[in-house]
């Protein structure tokens, strides 16, 4: 095996997606990998708040990463709505302020963004399609896409649908969260039956960032840049994923599950109908673009 030569950070590393980035750059011999978190520190996780731009500055010069992926953000739309100014400052300044650190030590720079720049109307969506966001969260992670561009235009952004993986509770995904609605079969729960998701694993997609980072750290000539996206091709609806789960459980009466084919009148969040996400871009480049089928993730992972 050889030794190990590059260093990488990796922001979020105590959630979802940035866990399982870590697990990825462990298993690559040319990684040495660093990760940070704010509330869930660790012994493998350094404590770093990325909205203190000194103690950021002064992390960046201590590790000097030859990669950062950025995976920190509020994902979640209904806080962003409620806590609009620690949102915008997480999901829009912070990116642009490690993009052009990144750019200063000479550091390869991703962002992930979100499939919620687009407002569900024209789906498939290309890399050049105009983003139009329904909502605020949308409309930050836009922003810190034109900031993260503004700041370092050899950066790559990844865009990616809703996610899913091994959870340390399940309210860390949007997808793992139905499972309480489908086994508490004593409550009634509305469940979404109109927006079609395409729900994609975080191992896929931390496969994909480390792929894309090897590719560019170190390469003779332009490396990897720019906007991409990446996406699971299984549409499903949230009502569909439970009945998957269901069946997975066994399951037979889900009645306590209710189907909701329309839209509310009044929302809290607006949210987009269809935003497909298309591989072509990555596909281009030769980055694999495959991924675990939906059932077939599942049902491995309830039988552990």
């Amino acid at each position: 095996m050889s030794a190990r030569t590059n260093n990488i950070v990796v922001t979020g590393a105590s959630g979802l997606l940035g866990r399982q980035v870590m697990a990825e750059a462990e298993k690559r011999s040319e990684w040495t990998v660093v990760g940070t978190a704010l509330s869930r520190t660790s012994d493998k996780l350094q404590k770093l708040d990325l909205t203190n731009e000194q103690a950021v500055r002064d992390f960046l010069e201590r590790e000097k990463p030859q990669a950062i992926i950025h995976c920190a953000a509020e994902r979640r739309p209904e806080v962003a709505e409620r806590n609009q100014a620690a949102t915008e400052h997480l999901n829009a300044q912070v990116p642009g302020l490690l993009a052009q650190m990144a750019k200063q030590i000479n550091a390869f720079f991703v962002y992930i963004s979100t499939d919620y720049v687009f407002d569900g109307r024209n789906p498939p969506y290309h890399v050049d399609d105009k983003p139009n966001p329904l909502n605020f969260y949308g409309r930050t992670k836009l922003a810190g896409e034109k900031a993260v561009v503004e700041a370092n235009p050899d950066a790559v952004i990844l865009r990616v649908p809703i996610l899913y993986g091994r959870t340390e509770y399940l309210g860390e995904s949007a997808v793992n969260v139905l499972l309480g609605a489908v086994r508490d079969s004593e409550k009634q729960t509305k469940i979404d039956a109109l927006q079609a998701r395409f729900p994609t694993c975080v191992d896929d997609v931390a496969r994909v960032l480390l792929d894309i980072t090897s590719i560019s750290v170190g390469a003779v000539g332009e490396g990897v840049k720019g906007i991409y996206h990446f996406s699971a091709l299984e549409e499903m609806t949230k009502y569909d994923m439970c009945r998957v789960f269901a069946d997975i459980l066994g399951i037979a009466n889900t009645a306590h599950l209710v189907a909701v084919t329309e839209k509310p009148k009044v929302a809290d969040v607006s949210r987009p109908d269809n935003t497909q996400l298309s591989n072509a871009a990555l596909n281009d480049i030769g980055i694999n673009t495959r991924c675990i089928p939906f059932k077939q993730w599942w049902t491995k992972y309830l039988s552990e």
